[in-house]
């Protein structure tokens, strides 16, 4: 069983990117269950996905996952990473993006919100971190839509989730507007390059 949570502000693509890496795992063959959990996301609000895959032929009786059983978390944003790392494994592989999304608190608030002390944070954990530079990837494909692609690319290439990335594409393909596949197959290809 492969267990993926992926974790963002809403807009940022969380649930396509979700969508995709179940279409990925279902034309393995694997049966997946999905779920999400949006809270006001259309107003900057947390949105969390869980994927859950049977990739050993088992079949997936529920979508969420359970605290200390994800193999895999991608955020969208380091303080959304930090909000739901409880959910890894210890050994789980987190892959976050670097730039911070101030919350609408943040304007309540004396204090403000930087991304370092966060991503030192993460970065001390047991298990495999890599956080993403996002924005030289993103100016190289031209368009700021497609983070969900380029931390998707670069989860997939830590092994962790067990699909490959002619798969993710092939997904892609599936799943997104005929319009806007090369700009996220390109996208794949600039993460797939900075992580490996």
């Amino acid at each position: 069983m492969k267990n993926v949570v992926l974790t963002g502000i809403g807009g940022q693509g969380t649930v396509l990117a979700a969508k995709v890496l179940a279409q990925a795992a279902q034309n393995r063959g694997w049966q997946v269950r999905t779920a999400e959990t949006i809270g006001m996301a259309q107003r900057g609000g947390s949105v969390v996905s869980h994927v859950r895959m049977g990739d050993g032929g088992e079949r997936v009786h529920a979508p969420l996952v359970s605290t200390g059983r994800a193999d895999a978390l991608i955020a969208f944003e380091p303080g959304e990473a930090a909000r739901i790392a409880h959910l890894l494994k210890p050994e789980g592989v987190l892959v976050s993006a670097s730039r911070v999304v101030q919350p609408v608190t943040a304007s309540l608030s004396k204090e403000v919100y930087e991304a370092a002390p966060v991503i030192a944070a993460l970065q001390a954990r047991p298990g495999r971190t890599v956080i993403v530079d996002e924005a030289p990837l993103l100016a190289e494909v031209g368009s700021s839509k497609v983070l969900n692609m380029v931390l998707l690319a670069a989860a997939v290439e830590t092994d962790a989730i067990g699909i490959a990335l002619d798969e993710l594409k092939d997904a892609v393909r599936a799943c997104v507007k005929p319009r806007f596949v090369d700009m996220n197959i390109a996208a794949i290809d600039a993460a797939a390059a900075s992580v490996s």
